[in-house]
């Protein structure tokens, strides 16, 4: 290996985002204002289903986490981002890279993880109504959660020290606005077959299985919901499952699009508008999403501003 292979790389280039310098004033706003809102109605909800009791079941309990993670999601990328904006020189640390990239698997695997186990909540709540309390119990979903946050903190962690022990060249810019795990492969001098092969073995697992576990437990929904055709089903079946549905559609979409589905031209213009896609804009549309088509949770915004009201008004 030469000099120039072991160059110690302190700290790498972010280009950021394919935008003229004339518009950067009006993006950057525009960016402040989406996390703003991602941050305030994820909050929003988190704290709905922690005040209102009416949402203490296994839903909310999966909502609330997912909720978390799409705020912590955000989070990873968008203050950075803001930063740079800002910055003369948009650049991040080497352990500052390698930190974003461990909490962007981390919380993109979570939501993954999330929306299966909101799946199957679904499933069981159409298909088996009687025995919902029964099958959903407590410890089911607590576990269910739990489990998700330890597979996802093991496999970002995996990411995170194999790409810990590659040497990288003397260019060290980004063609990215975050720390992406692709990119910064691109940019590694020494062999990283063993990171492509486990990148591929746990892709796999951790983003193709669980969208088939989501898809088989809509099949049986939808043919549970065939075998007694009715307009009462199909309505409920809609107003419980139309909101999980549409996110599923969001992240699933463009995540499958950005890595299944790659395309030769304009690639790198490709990667980092499906990265915003799915890194700004599903988080920050997720708690609409929820929040409009959802009557309980509806419900319990009005019931926690009338008792807000009422307190207010005893007080006066």
């Amino acid at each position: 290996m030469t000099e120039r292979n072991q160059t110690v790389v302190s700290d790498f280039l972010l280009l950021g985002l394919p935008i003229k310098p004339e518009q950067w004033n009006l993006f950057y706003a525009l960016f402040l204002a989406m996390y703003v809102t991602t941050v305030l109605g994820n909050l929003l909800i988190i704290v709905l289903i922690r005040l209102d009791s009416h949402l203490h079941t296994p839903m909310y309990l999966f909502l609330s986490n997912l909720s978390f993670s799409d705020l912590c999601f955000s989070s990873v990328t968008m203050p950075k981002l803001l930063q740079n904006m800002q910055s003369q020189v948009p650049s991040i640390s080497y352990a500052g890279c390698l930190t974003q990239m461990y909490f962007f698997l981390l919380f993109a695997d979570l939501e993954s993880f999330l929306l299966v186990a909101m799946a199957y909540d679904r499933y069981v709540a159409i298909c088996f109504p009687l025995h919902y309390t029964t099958i959903m119990s407590p410890k089911l979903c607590l576990s269910l959660v739990v489990l998700s946050w330890v597979l996802t903190m093991f496999h970002a962690m995996l990411h995170t020290l194999l790409m810990a022990r590659l040497w990288f060249c003397a260019d060290h810019t980004i063609p990215h606005f975050f720390c992406d795990m692709s990119a910064l492969l691109k940019l590694a001098c020494s062999d990283t077959r063993v990171n492509e092969l486990v990148i591929f073995i746990m892709g796999g697992l951790i983003l193709v299985i669980p969208f088939l576990l989501i898809i088989m437990s809509y099949a049986r929904i939808v043919s549970s919901i065939l075998k007694v055709p009715s307009a009462r089903g199909i309505h409920k079946a809609f107003s419980t499952c139309g909101s999980h549905l549409s996110v599923v559609s969001l992240f699933y979409g463009t995540v499958i699009g950005l890595y299944l589905c790659p395309s030769t031209n304009n690639s790198t213009l490709k990667e980092t508008v499906m990265a915003m896609m799915y890194t700004v804009v599903t988080p920050m549309l997720n708690p609409f999403i929820y929040s409009l088509r959802n009557r309980d949770m509806k419900g319990a915004l009005g019931r926690v501003f009338w008792k807000k009201k009422e307190s207010f008004s005893l007080k006066w």
